[in-house]
Formats: structure tokens, C-alpha cells, sequence
């Protein structure tokens, strides 16, 4: 009898706890489970990568399975790769690859993949919190991580699906410096060159082809920026992501935190204001076409509004060579007034 009454009690007890207490018991629970499955998953990508130990070469056959983090890899290995690789970019077009953070699901497929490529430079923040087999790791800007640009003091804020998110760390838009792009493309030719060893003749030639398109891009860019330097001209970006730009061609330029779908609060205008006193910039650059009233606003400051696209998405229409030839016809508009 006293056993049935001390279980009555404990089930009374239960039922009367605080809802916010018996909330944090159901998130414990939550997260338990959640720990369990990436624990799961993590054994299986150690299992992979002792399975990749021993036979560095991967598949000897067939089309190599390449999981990537941003839209230029993608467009690299393809490009390097064609028939002998089916490259997957499962970020969604509406989020920042950067900030973006994958399910359980598509881990699962990162980890399964042949070969995962990775930007480098801390673009990839999901990675350090998931176990991916080092073995089909390749971290593209390694090689020049002595020439990553350090931030500081770049404050936290929130846009789009992502929501807070901070800049501070590393630059890793690594691949805005087409120098650099080129890089990050032979470590993809060399990852894939030692899945394929019979193939790697037919693989250089194929980077050699992208090589020769980027530095195309890098001297045409050289050209139309050429008078920045000697004119010092000051410009403005909506985004602190252009710092490889800035770096590789001498831009004088600063960074606000504006959205181009977000209109800016009456404090991010009095900001801008007193950074143009002392940046009286003509042009302000964007990531994507700000609205309307924005541009109608920064006209009346004396700033016009042009695009150019980081590129670290899918583009909406052509490739990656198709949006960097409408970015230098966008930059071109910026420096066609210099004397």
C-alpha cells in the first residue's frame, strides 16, 4: 500500500512541475536523442575514414561522388572534372552557404561522398561541430593560408534565414581574388587526380582551360581598376565580404551591414552619413539589387548602386564566368569617370 502511495505522489509531483521545468526536461531528452544520431553519424564517418586509409585512391571506377560547400567549387570541379565527376551543392538558394548549417541527412551524404571540398579560411563553420572523414577531405585555400586576411572588430548581426551571424575571424571569400580562385582549383585538380590516376593528363588539361578563364578575369579586372590606385577613388560595399577584391586591386573601400532586401533602420542611415564625411563615396556596391527605396534614398545622397555578386550561390541565370563578366561590367560603370 505505501509503495502504491509513493507512486501516486511521484506521478502528482511530475504533473505538477512548473511547464517551463517539464519543457527543459523535454529538451534535455530532445538533445539527448539529437547527441545520440550525430554520435551515429560520427562512427560512421570514422568508419569511413580508417575504410579511406587503406585505400587512398578511392573508387577505381565509375563517376566520382564530390560533395561541396559553395558555388565556386562546384563550378571548378565540374569544370576540371566533367564526365568523370556528379558534384553536389545541397546549400539552399535562399540561405548563405556560409552561415548555412545541414541536417543530419545531408552530413550523412557529405560523409558518403568521394571526395568533400571545402573553402577554408573558417567559410565552413558547420564542419568543426560534425566528424567527416579526413581522408576525402580537401581544404582548397590551405596552401595560401598564410595570405588570409584577419578581421577585426566586425560586430554580430541578423538578416535572412541564417539570423545572427557575426564577420570576425578570418575573410573567407577567398575566391573574389581570382589569383587565389586559381589555387583553390589546382588543389581540386590534384584531390581529383589522385582518385583518377589514369586520368590526370585529361584532368590538367581541363584546369589548365579554367586557369587560363580566371586569369583572364584577374587581368580584366587589373585593367578596368588600374586607374583606383592613382585616383584613390573611395567606394562602398553593403557587405564586409569584398576583402580579397579590395586586397588584389588596390580598392579604397569600406563595409556597412545592409541587406539589399532589408531596409536600413534611421540609425544605419545616420551612420552611413557621417562615414561619408570622411569616405565621400560615389558608388556603393551590393551583393544582390537593393529595393527600390533604398537606391532612391542613396541617390539622394549622392551614391548610385551597382551589383556585383559574390557568386557564392548558384547564380539565377548562366555560371560562374557568366556572373563574373557581369560583375566587370558593373565595376566598369564605377571607373569609367576616372581621369
Amino acid at each position: 500500500m505505501n509503495n502504491m502511495s509513493n507512486e501516486r505522489d511521484a506521478v502528482v509531483a511530475t504533473v505538477a512541475r512548473p511547464w517551463s521545468e517539464r519543457l527543459t526536461t523535454v529538451w534535455r531528452r530532445w538533445l539527448q536523442a539529437m547527441l545520440s544520431t550525430v554520435i551515429l553519424f560520427g562512427q560512421f564517418g570514422c568508419s569511413d575514414t580508417h575504410q579511406q586509409s587503406t585505400q587512398e585512391q578511392g573508387p577505381a571506377e565509375g563517376t566520382i561522388v564530390v560533395y561541396v560547400t559553395n558555388y565556386p567549387l562546384k563550378y571548378f570541379a565540374e569544370r576540371i572534372g566533367s564526365e568523370q565527376v556528379e558534384v553536389h551543392f545541397p546549400a539552399p538558394p535562399d540561405e548563405d552557404p556560409a552561415y548555412w548549417m545541414p541536417g543530419l541527412d545531408t552530413i550523412s551524404k557529405f560523409q558518403q561522398a568521394d571526395l568533400i571540398l571545402l573553402n577554408g579560411a573558417g567559410y565552413e563553420r558547420w564542419v568543426d561541430a560534425v566528424s567527416l572523414p579526413k581522408s576525402k577531405l580537401c581544404h582548397t585555400s590551405a596552401e595560401f593560408a598564410s595570405d588570409y586576411i584577419a578581421l577585426e572588430d566586425a560586430g554580430t548581426h541578423s538578416h535572412g534565414p541564417e539570423g545572427e551571424h557575426a564577420h570576425g575571424g578570418t575573410a573567407f571569400t577567398t575566391w573574389l581574388d581570382p589569383s587565389l580562385a586559381v589555387k583553390q582549383a589546382e588543389a581540386i585538380c590534384a584531390s581529383l587526380s589522385k582518385l583518377r590516376p589514369g586520368q590526370v593528363d585529361a584532368l590538367r588539361e581541363n584546369f589548365d582551360s579554367l586557369k587560363s578563364d580566371l586569369e583572364t578575369l584577374d587581368q580584366e579586372l587589373a585593367d578596368i581598376v588600374a586607374k583606383a590606385s592613382e585616383s584613390d577613388q573611395p567606394v562602398l560595399f553593403s557587405h564586409p565580404v569584398y576583402q580579397y577584391l579590395e586586397r588584389r586591386y588596390g580598392l579604397n573601400a569600406r563595409s556597412v551591414h545592409w541587406e539589399p532586401d532589408e531596409p536600413p533602420t534611421d540609425a544605419m542611415w545616420a551612420e552611413l552619413e557621417e562615414l561619408l564625411d570622411e569616405h565621400p563615396a560615389k558608388w556603393m556596391i551590393w551583393e544582390g539589387e537593393p529595393l527600390d527605396k533604398i537606391s532612391d534614398k542613396l541617390a539622394e545622397l549622392g551614391l548610385v548602386s551597382i551589383v556585383y555578386d559574390p557568386c557564392a550561390s548558384t547564380p539565377r541565370e548562366g555560371d560562374y564566368l557568366a556572373a563574373q563578366h557581369k560583375n566587370l561590367a558593373a565595376l566598369a560603370k564605377v571607373y569609367s569617370e576616372l581621369p
